[in-house]
């Protein structure tokens, strides 16, 4: 029985789905209200593209704003981290740079212990 139904099952594509809403819209409103409602429709679609577009436009504005001051706290902590980190021992030489940490001559565990004072001033 299921068989029989799915063989007359409506596939419905995009371009009929138009036609469908235009014969509603005629049935519902007329011929005479259709011309309104369209051009009603389209206002409304050409101002949210607008706001659409000046949204995009603003938060475009707002991230490439922040980008030099990014930049600028990186070069004023005095270490700037272009690539990946080789090592535990190179990282942590890295951020001890950044905190203006003299790390020659150090272990590990020191240089952990003396970033974790750093940070907790």
């Amino acid at each position: 029985m299921v068989l029989f139904f799915s063989a007359f099952q409506m596939n419905i594509g995009g371009s009929e789905w138009i036609i469908i809403a235009m014969l509603a819209l005629f049935l519902l409103f007329g011929t005479k209200k259709v011309p309104q409602i369209s051009k009603t429709v389209g206002k409304a679609m050409g101002e949210y593209q607008r706001a659409q577009e000046l949204l995009r436009k603003e938060i475009e504005n707002a991230t490439t704003a922040t980008r030099p001051m990014e930049d600028n706290k990186m070069h004023l902590m005095g270490t700037r981290i272009d690539g990946p980190v080789a090592s535990e021992h190179e990282k942590l030489e890295t951020i001890a740079r950044s905190l203006n940490i003299d790390c020659l001559g150090k272990t590990d565990d020191e240089i952990r212990s003396l970033i974790s004072r750093s940070l907790h001033r």
